[in-house]
Parts: structure tokens; C-alpha cells; sequence
């Protein structure tokens, strides 16, 4: 019986017994290659070989130098061969050995006349391996050739010359700067590729000088492009332009709008999408200059080509970040590709009109999302369960058929990021929405019976612990928390403990049966589990009467943290037993910022402290044992805070300057960390010279010099002002570095006796008010917000002017007053109109202060920004607000 015909295809299992490299090995290929010194080549053998061989290099194999030589001298006998697939194979080859200077002598020969051969295809192909493997010497005997290789009438040699030249403007652009007008010619071309990639070499050549730029643009949009690829390039060059040139305050017109609107007329699709593209993502852009591009996308959506539909649909969801009304006109067209059976541009759809739909389309759309979910993947679900959560959040009252859709597919199939983001879009919706608190939390109880999620499930109980007992019937709550007692593993339960104590602690009614509760977890399996509860057990009052828990206890079990966990650890780890208890008060506050890096050449050591040190130490402890130290310091008390290091000279100067600032309470000490960089010298006597006369409120007091600063030997010199107690002076210093210099004898590292008085100009010196406030993070913000109370809240609101974004005006913020963003608050969405930011921080005299930055952009560019203050201290509130006010 005949078998059935099987295609190769149809069985994916066996598909690598099809590939003509299964097996083969870089000694037996090598063997082959001996082929390429037969004196009757053969030409189809040799290109089987050399094929192979770009098997193995694209592999990653490795050929050692005595390998790779042997296969090139090889590999260049086969130029005499006249076979022109063979030839092609040569220059490949050559190119993937980038043989070594020496090596390329050997085929330069070959390939110059190649390149002046008849046969354009030699030409082109010599021109790319030339430029590939040779250097600046050759590259000028060679240049009057690729010259005119550039405007020759032949378009792949054209082309050739013109891609070899984009490369080599990385390592040689002097040389390849000089081709301009063989360039500017070769723009003028009627081949396509050509023009693209001369217009692609010409903006590379010119992309520094901004003039240039302007000007070749202005040149070529008046319609000499004809090739839509250069047409695209030129779109993306143009909106360049207009990036940097902004809106003509006199007529309020864009300089080259006309250009990019004409372009959506354009015969070629791409250039039509890129035009489209460039305007809707113009800074600042209008709904009438969003208008004609909107059109020409929702024709688009309508497209045939799947590719259309989907570059159409992915600009419109951009769009529908920052002018959602603009793209409601395409909201008929979106809903139609919702059944689309590309799965992305149906996501892409769904999300879009999620962020452009009104109140009254909200449950039309959840009813053909329903049906969606299922067939799209997770990482497509998170997109749309994103999209659910912002629309919740834009109409509150809809808060009921979302949350059950949420709940809905949170019991469905799902991995762990998609869990995790329904988790916390519930727990985002319950936060904002004080209405949708009761249902929310029930929906994640019903989730914690049948999570598979370890840390899901300990995050929900924390959330519990913290929204439970506020709410109307927090004793609802507490058979689903118990029940994770017995069916979890011992992380969950340990979570489920905590949570219990916590409804003890604030449910004064509840007690009694947490107690209850608690005294059976006493016998868990987990030390961990028992431990928890046993602590609880006896902080909250063992006999567990209706009593109120006292504050102190609370704050103790359950109140923030404020200590960074990682200045805990490292106490800890150096803390000896002995009679004197662990003071957690020890504990330095300051979140450790990462390193700056140094600004020094390779090899050189780090200047005194301005590296972190060696040992486990943390820098705050050791600058404090450092300052402690020195007898003149000892009575300015103990030290608030100590800056990074800020660079006061350019890097591979001859002497390498940086200065950390120590604040104290009445004193600011400036640590100047000094390393000679010259061998010849010897500095002795160092001192910096600081002019205060722009820091009125500054009187300096001590100066501690540096006695001797030999060669790559950090030092320090102190300079110390006394300021107001307690007040956040600031302050411009300027540094002049004053010191000895003395001659020295490197062969026997003897110094002369006399030496001669110099100076050296340092950068100079701020002191900001952030030097005044400590980095200090909060485990939960929103309980520490409320545990600070309203007393001394301060709210103002502020216009911060003109903004690139609204994630530079976050930035700017948080460096004027030096605070520790929380809760990843500091990261602003793409494309967002508006971002509030969570900031805490420790303010000298130890007063805690926690911050919230509400912003919106208002108006092209404009950013206000609300400012809500809450502190211990009323005098430090309105100060942070007068910081804000004059910085």
C-alpha cells in the first residue's frame, strides 16, 4: 500500500532533520576547506564549504588566530575564480573574518580592481568589503573611487557606497564629511534606495549643526523627494525640526505643518502613516491639527492589510491618552474590530474605546469584552484590565459592573501577573471609590479560598488588616482570614495571624474571639506562626477583655516602619550582646542613595570618602566617626545628615577636588576630599579658601588644613560655618585650593626642601535647602498620612510654568526639597495629563514630614501643582511650602 506523500513542513518535530547543518563540526569543516587549493576549483563545492563556515561563525564559534589566517589565505585564492556565486560567498567571508591589518594587504589588490571591474556586481560588493575591513590609511588612497562609486548611474553601486559610508562616519568622519556634494547629488537620484539612503548619510553628516539640518529640510520639502522611503526619513527629520524650533508666537502657526499635512496625500501608505504618526505626536498639539491626521487613521482601520489596521489602531490608543475626545469619531469603526482575528488589534481596540467611551457605552462595552477575555493571552488581558481600571476611576458610579467583571475573571484561569494585576486594580478601585469598598473586599476574600498565589495572598491579608476593621461589619471578614490559618502554607498563615492581631487591636468588640483565634495558632507547626501569635497574644493583653488597645501598643505592632530595612540589617549584623539593649533610635534614617560614579580615570583611587567605604560600614557612620574624630568638631553635636560628594573640578585635571556636606544644628562642615594626580609633586599646608559673601547667614568658624598631599594619596581638608539654629540657611561658596608645592625627585621620591605658595580655582559650592531634609521612606504612606493627623497641614497650590512633561516637573520637585519618593509615586505614565507623588522625608531637628504633589498639566506645557504638607511641627510646614514658593 503507497505511503501518504508527508510535507516537511507538516511534522515541526522533525524539522531539524531537514537542516543541511545538522552535525557538523568546525575540524571536519576546516578539512573541507582544503577544497579552496584544488587547482581545478570546484565552484558550487567551494560555496557549500564557505556556507558551512558562515554557519559556524554566525554560531558563535570561535576560530583561533592560526585558524581564521589559514582559511583567509585560502579564501583569497579564490579569486580566480570566474564564477560569479562564488565570488559573492568570498566577500561574505572576508567580511565575517575581519582579517587583521597585516592580512588585509593580501586582498586589497583583489578587491580595487573589483571595484573598477565592469561587472557591477564586483563593484558594489567590493566597495561594502573595502570600507568594512580597512582603515583610515587606505580609506584615502580609495576615497576619489567611492566618490564617484556615489553618484554612478548604477543604483546597488549607489547604494553600496552610500550604506559603506554611514558606516564608516562612526570611525572616520572626518574623511566621509568630505563627500558632501557627491552626497547632496546622490539625493537628487530617480532610484528609490538611493535617494533613502543619501538623505539617510547627508542628516547624519549634518545632525550636529542644527542650521544644517534646518536648512536640508527646508531644501527637500519643497517636493524634490520622490522615493517614500526617503519621503518617511524626511517626516521624522522634519518633525526634528519642528521639536526644536516651537510654535511662531506671532501667528501661532507651526513652521513645516503644511509640509506634514500634504504628506497625508500622499500616494504611498507608509508615508501617509508616518505623517499621520508625526503629527499626532507633535509637543502640544491642537484638536485642529490632530484633525486631518484622525481622519486618514480611521481609514485605515478599515484597511484590507492587517499591518494598517494595527499601526492605525496602536496611534489612536496613543492619542486617546492625551485628547481622548479627538478619537471618539473613530469609536464606530474600533468597535468593529473588535472581532478582528489578529488579537492584538482587537486588544488594541478594546482599550482605546475604554479610554474614549462615555458613561452611557460603558456596559455595551463589558458585554463584548466578556466574550473577548478568553481567547486573548495574559499579556494582552493586563492591557485590558488596565484600560477597566482607569475608566472605573473616570466614572465612579459604573463602579459596580466593573467591579464584577473584575471579580468575574479574577476566578478564571490566569497566571500571575494577570492575577496580580486584577488584585490590584481592585485594591486601587476600593481605595479611590469609597462606595466600592465592602464589595471589593468580599470579591478578594472569595479569592484568597482558592489562590494559588503564595504572594497574592499574603498581600490581600495585608490589605485586609489595614480596610477590614474600618468598615460597617468588620466580623464578616473574619472567617475567611481564619480559614487561611489551616488550609495555607506557613507564609499565608503567619499573614493571616498578623491580620487577625489587627482587627483585635482596632475592633475593641472583636477581641475576646481573636483571642480565642490566637491562642490556637499558639500550637502551629511554623515557629514563625507561633511566634506572631504569641507576641500579639501578649502586647494586645492576654486576658483579651473589651478593653481599647493602647496607642502605643498599636504603633508598635502596626504603625510605618521608618527606618530603611537595610540600615536595620546592617545594625543588627554589628551589634555585639552584651548587657546594653539593641536602641533602635542608633539606627541611621537616611535612605543609602546608589554611588555616584566617580569621575575619575581608570586606575585611580577613590578620593577620601567620596567612595563608599570598603567594609559594610554605612557612609552616614562613617562620616560621623570621621567628624567625631577631630577635636575642633566634637561639641557641634551629633550629625544630621551628610550630602553625596559634588565634583569640584573636570575630570583628568591635575588635582581631583569633591565636597560633602555635613549638617549639624547649628554648624555645616564642608569635607573637602583632595588627591594629587601629578607624580612630580608634593603638596604640603592644603587649604581651600571659601568666599561666603553670597551666603549672608553663614560665619565661618573653623578651618582644619591638610599637612602633607603626596602623589594619588587622598586627603581632607574641613572648613566649618556656623548658621542659626535650626534654620535651613542657603547659600553660594566659592573655592579657591591654596597650598604648597614642592618638587619631587620620582626615581627616589625624595622632595626639595623649599617649595613655592599656588592656588587652584575650584568649582563652586551650593548649600540648598534639600541639605536640610533626610530621605526617610515609609513602609505604608497612607497609614503614616493619617497617624500625623491634620494639625499642621499646610496646602497651597503653585504654577510651575512651562514643562517639557509632567516627569520633568516631578523630578524638579523632588530634587528642590530632597524627599524620598514612595510607593514608585516618582514614575509618571506615559503620555499622563496629570500624576499625584508621595514623598516623606526627615526634617533637621528630626521633625517627620510627609508630603503629597498633586500636578496637571494646564494648558500647552503648563504644569500647576497642588502641595499638601503634613508635619509634627506647624514652623516646618510653612516652611516646606517657602521652599516651594522661592525655588
Amino acid at each position: 500500500m503507497a505511503q501518504p506523500l508527508v510535507k516537511k513542513d507538516d511534522d515541526r518535530d522533525d524539522e531539524a532533520e531537514y537542516s543541511p547543518f545538522l552535525g557538523i563540526e568546525k575540524g571536519a569543516v576546516l578539512q573541507e576547506a582544503r577544497v579552496f587549493n584544488d587547482p581545478q576549483l570546484d565552484a558550487r563545492r567551494c560555496s557549500q564549504v564557505i556556507t558551512k563556515l558562515l554557519y559556524l561563525l554566525n554560531q558563535g564559534e570561535t576560530f583561533t588566530k592560526v585558524e581564521a589566517t589559514e582559511v583567509f589565505f585560502a579564501v583569497t585564492k579564490l579569486f580566480q575564480s570566474r564564477d560569479i556565486g562564488l565570488r559573492r560567498m568570498v566577500y561574505l567571508m572576508i567580511k565575517e573574518l575581519s582579517p587583521s591589518a597585516d592580512e588585509v594587504i593580501i586582498v586589497t589588490s583583489s578587491l580595487m580592481k573589483d571595484m573598477n571591474s565592469k561587472t557591477d556586481m564586483y563593484r558594489a560588493n567590493a566597495i561594502r568589503v573595502l570600507c568594512r575591513i580597512t582603515d583610515g590609511t587606505l580609506l584615502t588612497q580609495i576615497e576619489r573611487y567611492l566618490k564617484q562609486a556615489i553618484v554612478d548611474k548604477n543604483p546597488v553601486v549607489a547604494s553600496a557606497a552610500l550604506v559603506s559610508g554611514i558606516h564608516l562616519l562612526q570611525t572616520n568622519p572626518e574623511i566621509v564629511k568630505r563627500w558632501s556634494n557627491e552626497v547632496q547629488e546622490a539625493v537628487q537620484s530617480r532610484a528609490a534606495l538611493v535617494q533613502f539612503h543619501a538623505l539617510g548619510l547627508l542628516h547624519q553628516i549634518r545632525q550636529n549643526d542644527r542650521l544644517a539640518v534646518s536648512k536640508l529640510v527646508t531644501s527637500l520639502t519643497r517636493g524634490t523627494v520622490r522615493s517614500p522611503l526617503a519621503q518617511c526619513l524626511l517626516i521624522r527629520y522634519t518633525t526634528q525640526v519642528i521639536r526644536e524650533s516651537g510654535i511662531n508666537t506671532q501667528t501661532g502657526d507651526r513652521p513645516f505643518y503644511d509640509f506634514l499635512e500634504s504628506c497625508l496625500r500622499h500616494k504611498a501608505e507608509m508615508v501617509i502613516f508616518e505623517a499621520a504618526r508625526a503629527i499626532t505626536e507633535l509637543n502640544g498639539v491642537t484638536s485642529r491639527e490632530l484633525t486631518p491626521a484622525i481622519t486618514v487613521l480611521q481609514l485605515f482601520l478599515s484597511s484590507s492589510k492587517p499591518v494598517l489596521r494595527f499601526a492605525a489602531v496602536r496611534t489612536l490608543n496613543k492619542v486617546a491618552m492625551t485628547h481622548p475626545m479627538a478619537v471618539t469619531n473613530c469609536n464606530i469603526d474600533m468597535e468593529s474590530l473588535i472581532s478582528d482575528q489578529n488579537r492584538s488589534i482587537a486588544t488594541l481596540a478594546i482599550t482605546t474605546l475604554l479610554k474614549t467611551g462615555n458613561e452611557s457605552s460603558v456596559d455595551r462595552l463589558m458585554k463584548q469584552i466578556t466574550n473577548f477575555m478568553s481567547d486573548i493571552a495574559d499579556e494582552f488581558k493586563i492591557v485590558v484590565v488596565e484600560a477597566i481600571r482607569s475608566l472605573c476611576l473616570k466614572f465612579p458610579l459604573k463602579y459596580r459592573s466593573l467591579m464584577n467583571f473584575l471579580s468575574n475573571i479574577l476566578r478564571e484561569e490566569g497566571g500571575f501577573e494577570y492575577k496580580k494585576a486584577i488584585v490590584d486594580s481592585i485594591v486601587i478601585l476600593i481605595r479611590d471609590i469609597p462606595d466600592a469598598k465592602e464589595s471589593g473586599l468580599l470579591h478578594l476574600c472569595e479569592f484568597i479560598e482558592d489562590c494559588e498565589f503564595t504572594y497574592l495572598s499574603t498581600q490581600i491579608l495585608h490589605f485586609l488588616g489595614i480596610e477590614g476593621p474600618k468598615t460597617a461589619d468588620p466580623s464578616k471578614y473574619i472567617r475567611y482570614i481564619y480559614n487561611r490559618v489551616h488550609l495555607e502554607n506557613a507564609t499565608v498563615r503567619a499573614a493571616a495571624v498578623s491580620t487577625l492581631a489587627k482587627f483585635g487591636a482596632l475592633v475593641d468588640s472583636l477581641k475576646p474571639r481573636i483571642f480565642v483565634l490566637l491562642r490556637r495558632c499558639v500550637y502551629d507547626s511554623d515557629d514563625e506562626v507561633r511566634d506572631r501569635a504569641t507576641l500579639y497574644l501578649n502586647t494586645l493583653g492576654g486576658d483579651g477583655a473589651v478593653v481599647e488597645t493602647d496607642k502605643d501598643v498599636k504603633e508598635f505592632l502596626f504603625g510605618s516602619l521608618d527606618i530603611p530595612l537595610g540600615n536595620l540589617e546592617t545594625s543588627l549584623k554589628h551589634y555585639e550582646p552584651s548587657e546594653e539593649r539593641f536602641d533602635i533610635n542608633s539606627v541611621p534614617k537616611e535612605v543609602k542613595s546608589q554611588p555616584l560614579a566617580e569621575k575619575k580615570a581608570t586606575g585611580k583611587k577613590p578620593t577620601g570618602l567620596g567612595a563608599p567605604p570598603s567594609g559594610p560600614v554605612s557612609t552616614v557612620d562613617a562620616y560621623e566617626k570621621l567628624l567625631s574624630s577631630i577635636p575642633e568638631f566634637s561639641d557641634f553635636g551629633k550629625l544630621f545628615k551628610s550630602s553625596a560628594p559634588v565634583e569640584l573640578t573636570e575630570a583628568e585635571t591635575e588635582y581631583a577636588v569633591n565636597a560633602v556636606k555635613h549638617i549639624f544644628d547649628r554648624h555645616v562642615v564642608f569635607q573637602y576630599n583632595c588627591t594629587n594626580t601629578i607624580p612630580e609633586q608634593l603638596l604640603e599646608n592644603v587649604t581651600v579658601i571659601v568666599d561666603a559673601s553670597e551666603a549672608e547667614e553663614f560665619s565661618e568658624a573653623i578651618t582644619k588644613p591638610l599637612r602633607s598631599l603626596p602623589y594619588d594619596s587622598p586627603g581632607q581638608t574641613f572648613v566649618a560655618f556656623e548658621k542659626p539654629d535650626g534654620v535651613p540657611a542657603v547659600g553660594k561658596f566659592s573655592n579657591m585650593l591654596r597650598f604648597i608645592v614642592k618638587e619631587v625627585d620620582t626615581s627616589t621620591g625624595e622632595a626639595e626642601d623649599d617649595g613655592v605658595e599656588d592656588e587652584y580655582q575650584l568649582e563652586e559650592l551650593d548649600v540648598v535647602a534639600a541639605d536640610y531634609m533626610m530621605k526617610v521612606g515609609v513602609s505604608n504612606f497612607r497609614n503614616a498620612w493619617e497617624s500625623i493627623g491634620e494639625d499642621f497641614e499646610r496646602v497651597d497650590e503653585y504654577g510651575l510654568g512651562p514643562r517639557e512633561s509632567l516627569t520633568e516637573a516631578v523630578s524638579a520637585v523632588i530634587s528642590l526639597l530632597g524627599m524620598q519618593p514612595c510607593e514608585g509615586t516618582e514614575v509618571v505614565p506615559n503620555n499622563s495629563r496629570s500624576h499625584t507623588c508621595l514623598l516623606s522625608g526627615l526634617f533637621i531637628g528630626n521633625v517627620k514630614v510627609l508630603v503629597r504633589l498633586q500636578f496637571g498639566i494646564d494648558g500647552p506645557k503648563e504644569v500647576a501643582m497642588k502641595l499638601i504638607v503634613r508635619s509634627e511641627d506647624e514652623s516646618v510646614s510653612d516652611m516646606i511650602h517657602e521652599i516651594v514658593a522661592s525655588g
